[in-house]
């Protein structure tokens, strides 16, 4: 049975991904990418124009609403919301808390509701699924006041993605999501876990921005919070030099000279020192966060790796659950290595915790919250 067709976008600085999709089933009748938005040459001189290109080139059912991904709701948005000229106030205003992103993901809004008036647009937030969090999990320790006057909290990300990706192992164990604590892996250029207890986030890696937590292809992930002000003080590099070393020339990138995990991975098999201790420390610090939410969950029914690179890279599962047989986890490796891109259990039949991989989509997601707020 058919349901709403909806139109996904996914709006970057200088690129923007559709999918034309049911709501209903994940069925795509088509999708696409426009690159190079904005640079000398492309003939794609801002996101009006590209969103322009590929509606002149969309073929499919008529739309029923357009869904719109957002990196950053703060606080306020704790589900997906209809678009309307106060919604995208707000996220201008949440621009400052995700400058890489709110930006083109406003930019894409304004383009696709003036290009397409007639049918509702939603914004679906990557945030939302985390405002789970409990206070201890979600406050930092710092002077309070300052704190709330400037909206500092640990917010996570990656929600479309664990949202569906929980439903989804729940389904593949034919157990109910509201019976089972899960950490999920979200291993992609940019990386994430998370403790879902019962369906509900209680704690994330990523914080007030995406740069917290594991490693990942250009990101530090966790650091000292004194080494910028040290490097800022002994090295003399000034605000914008430092986002830039910890956003873009730290993580796997800054450590081996490779951010593509299948590089690093290669690298290392063949011996390459720097590629090595990359991948060791990409490693520890998943050890580090399945234990440490174990320990917030209290125990662990499901270990569930997602995203590029937890869904393709057999290595890197092996060796992010190496050591970990004390708490129940552990990976066949037959299963783990078999030549699969579907749902599946790869930890031993026997095995206490169940290790499976889950592949995401979180354009499907966003098209479901889309259909299901615009029947409201």
């Amino acid at each position: 049975m058919s349901g709403p067709t909806v139109f996904v976008l996914n709006t970057g600085s200088s690129s923007v991904k559709y999918r034309l999709l049911d709501a209903s089933t994940g069925e795509a009748h088509a999708d696409g990418i426009v690159e190079r938005v904005g640079e000398p040459g492309s003939g794609v001189p801002d996101h009006a124009a590209a969103i322009e290109r590929i509606l002149a080139d969309l073929d499919g059912p008529a739309l029923d609403a357009v869904g719109h991904r957002v990196v950053h709701g703060g606080a306020r948005f704790t589900e997906a919301v209809v678009i309307d000229a106060d919604v995208e106030a707000a996220i201008e205003e949440l621009a400052p808390l995700a400058p890489l992103h709110n930006p083109p993901a406003l930019a894409g809004i304004r383009a696709a509701r003036r290009a397409l008036p007639g049918v509702p647009h939603v914004a679906v937030f990557d945030t939302a699924f985390h405002h789970t969090l409990p206070l201890a999990a979600s406050t930092y320790a710092i002077d309070a006041e300052l704190a709330a006057r400037h909206d500092v909290r640990r917010y996570g990300f990656h929600g479309t993605s664990y949202r569906i990706v929980s439903e989804r192992a729940a389904e593949l164990l034919g157990r109910p999501l509201a019976e089972l604590r899960m950490v999920v892996l979200h291993l992609g250029n940019g990386a994430s876990a998370a403790a879902i207890d019962r369906g509900r986030s209680v704690d994330t890696s990523m914080g007030l921005t995406p740069l917290e937590g594991l490693v990942m292809g250009t990101r530090s992930g966790d650091l000292d919070p004194a080494i910028p002000l040290y490097l800022a003080r002994h090295a003399g590099l000034d605000v914008d030099a430092l986002d830039a070393l910890l956003n873009r020339r730290s993580g796997l990138l800054g450590l081996a000279r490779r951010s593509d995990m299948r590089d690093v991975v290669e690298a290392a098999t063949g011996g390459d020192r720097a590629a090595g201790l990359a991948l060791d420390v990409y490693l520890h610090r998943i050890r580090h966060y399945i234990g440490a939410y174990a320990a917030v969950l209290g125990g662990i029914d499901a270990l569930v790796f997602t995203a590029g690179v937890g869904e393709n890279s057999a290595p890197v599962r092996a060796g992010a659950v190496e050591g970990l047989s004390f708490l129940g986890i552990a990976v066949d490796a037959a299963a783990n290595n078999a030549a699969d891109d579907g749902a599946r259990c790869i930890s031993p039949a026997d095995g206490p915790v169940a290790v499976l991989v889950v592949p995401t989509d979180e354009e499907w997601q966003i098209a479901r919250e889309t259909a299901a707020v615009t029947r409201r």
